[in-house]
């Protein structure tokens, strides 16, 4: 480790800060030196205004107040680490003492919250204002409308790289592959529509898959390996088929990152099984299950599961860790414990809304599937059925006439609403099928709503904003977008939270209204969602070591009631970004990541 060239770093972002720490002789004195600097520089900051530019002194404002967070002796309780002790060590060239994990990640985060105190983030520089400021009227309007312009061919140059499956080269690609796998079956065109088919002949290991797509080793090596331990295993052949044959990922990445689990997954996973100590159920579903089938976290709604498994398994699947494999047969609950769930919910009138999930329910007979609506439907102070499901995205076929009609008897507009819930990933997913499934519930007038996770393969530039730009082309509305977190084996999914903010700021927001309807938020733990989009639903704590910032978020019921905040780890954004650099990404482009608290 270069500690030499980390100091240099540090001192040419701000060198009165590292002076500071050099002419401190403990780290509570350094503490003192750079709170006083702190307070000093802000209340200077609010009583001039020099020729910083407006948006550059606000950044820097803010880059004073979470340094000041992190210094404060509150997060170093709170996150038993002291930050500035490992900066002042390392100034002051302590090195035996400093932590061994201590990175390039945290210097980097460190440098660029040094950079933005001392007004000199660099985001700005070089920037004129706009001619349409110095105009007025007509020719103003005029020039105005000249800049949107540029901005807008900017957005749609981004989302030209992520095609999506309406486009016709990517549908006759995909009738390639049906053509390829119903050959690989012995099975006919008609066939394909048919869901029972596509359900009879899930693809459960590498041998089966490797007939129909390329496999790297390395697939093949973590699918082996997966199935060897038990871990749920499983793709539908319509899901195959929207998988280039050839394993680039070019294209598909993020459809084969669905499914195909990594090696690092796989291994992390069967190791933290021998550890008796470590909790799968990191969501605290059991801390929120009042009764068997349900959760409930809210005031007004509550989850029930009567089906616990899918037609295929997510890797990052908060609830895969109950799940044994793909369709298994036990994972339908008798009918005697869904009426008692229902009892329960009965007893209990504020609840007006019930989220029917799993699993995936829709993968139920629909004998099944009426008899739970039937029960469902039977709570008299009930507003809203809502289902979730994947089935539009990987088993389009399911979502027959006969289906709709079924779940179309229970929306009773003024009375009783049934909306459906789905998981849509990436643009490259939506598909005519998927599209012509969708529009079954819309013409019946039944909403359709997209919760997308926001993980490493849909978080370039603007591959969000396709998603949700597609999505409300065929019909669906964007709900939520959830920030991976968790489970320490999917490390390799997450996304910083700062990238999540960026996104809304920087790329969904310069897209309509109706486009960029969805929320962004992190799932906290036994309590429900944290709305990311605002700063005061979280607060930034520390960075460690390792350059993993630290947050404390705060619960829903923050300003109603009493409740306990949560605290966690973030991944990187060094580490983030470098990967999204091995992927062909331009650093430039996610320079205004750091500035994101």
């Amino acid at each position: 480790m270069n500690y030499i060239r980390m100091i240099d770093k540090l001192s040419s972002a701000n060198p009165v800060i590292v002076n500071l720490l050099k002419q401190a002789n403990t780290y509570q004195m350094a503490r003192t030196f750079i709170l006083a600097y702190i307070d000093e520089l802000s209340r200077l900051l609010q009583l001039t205004h020099n020729k910083t530019q407006s948006l550059e002194w606000s950044l820097q404002v803010s880059c004073l107040n979470a340094f000041r967070g992190i210094v404060s002796i509150r997060s170093q309780r709170l996150t038993k680490y002291n930050c500035h002790k490992q900066i002042w060590l390392l100034v002051n060239k302590k090195f035996s003492e400093l932590s061994p994990d201590l990175s390039e990640a945290f210097i980097e985060d460190i440098r660029h919250i040094f950079l933005g105190m001392a007004g000199n983030s660099g985001i700005y520089k070089d920037l004129e204002l706009p001619e349409f400021t110095r105009l007025q009227n007509r020719a103003a309007a005029l020039s105005r409308s000249k800049d949107l312009d540029q901005i807008a061919k900017k957005g749609l140059a981004y989302i030209k790289k992520y095609p999506d499956g309406l486009e016709p080269s990517v549908i006759k690609r995909r009738q390639r592959n049906r053509d390829r796998i119903l050959r690989a079956f012995q099975a006919q065109p008609e066939d394909w529509n048919n869901y029972r088919w596509q359900i009879s002949h899930v693809i459960r290991n590498s041998e089966q898959l490797a007939k129909l797509i390329k496999l790297t080793p390395e697939e093949k090596k973590a699918i082996d390996l997966a199935k060897e331990h038990h871990l749920p295993f499983g793709i539908t052949p319509y899901y195959v088929s929207l998988m280039d044959e050839e394993p680039h990922r070019r294209y598909d990445h993020a459809v084969r990152a669905q499914v195909i689990p990594p090696l690092y997954y796989v291994e992390q996973v069967i190791q933290r099984r021998k550890d008796p100590s470590y909790d799968l159920d990191f969501m605290r579903e059991r801390d929120t299950s009042p009764v068997d089938l349900v959760t409930r976290r809210y005031p007004h709604i509550a989850i029930l599961k009567p089906y616990n498994t899918c037609s295929q398994i997510c890797i990052y699947c908060q609830r895969n860790w109950e799940i044994d494999d793909v369709l298994m047969p036990k994972a339908m609950a008798t009918k005697a414990k869904i009426e008692e769930a229902v009892t329960w919910l009965k007893k209990h009138p504020a609840i007006t809304e019930i989220l029917v999930t799993g699993g995936d329910p829709m993968v139920m007979t629909d004998e099944r599937l009426m008899f739970v609506l039937d029960q469902v439907a039977s709570i008299k102070h009930l507003e809203r059925i809502r289902i979730g499901t994947r089935t539009p995205v990987v088993l389009p076929q399911r979502i027959t006439d006969d289906t709709i009609e079924l779940i179309a008897s229970y929306h009773v507009p003024g009375k009783r609403e049934v909306a459906i819930v789905t998981h849509f990933e990436h643009p490259y997913e939506v598909t005519p099928e998927a599209m012509a499934a969708v529009q079954k519930f819309r013409l019946e007038g039944i909403s359709m709503y997209n919760q997308v996770v926001y993980t490493l393969e849909n978080s370039r530039r603007f591959e969000l904003v396709a998603l949700r730009r597609i999505l409300r082309l065929i019909g669906v509305e964007n709900y939520y977008t959830f920030n991976t977190k968790g489970k320490k084996e999917t490390d390799n999914y997450r996304v910083p939270i700062p990238r999540l903010r960026q996104e809304v700021k920087e790329e969904a927001r310069v897209f309509p209204g109706l486009v960029r309807t969805d929320e962004p938020v992190y799932n906290v733990p036994g309590l429900g969602k944290n709305y990311l989009r605002a700063i005061q639903h979280h607060t930034l704590l520390t960075i460690l070591p390792d350059g993993s910032r630290v947050y404390e978020f705060h619960p829903w019921e923050k300003n109603l009631s009493i409740a306990q905040t949560y605290i966690d780890e973030d991944i990187p954004i060094y580490n983030y970004l470098q990967e999204l650099k091995r992927r062909g990404e331009r650093l430039e482009d996610y320079k205004t990541i750091w500035y994101y608290f």
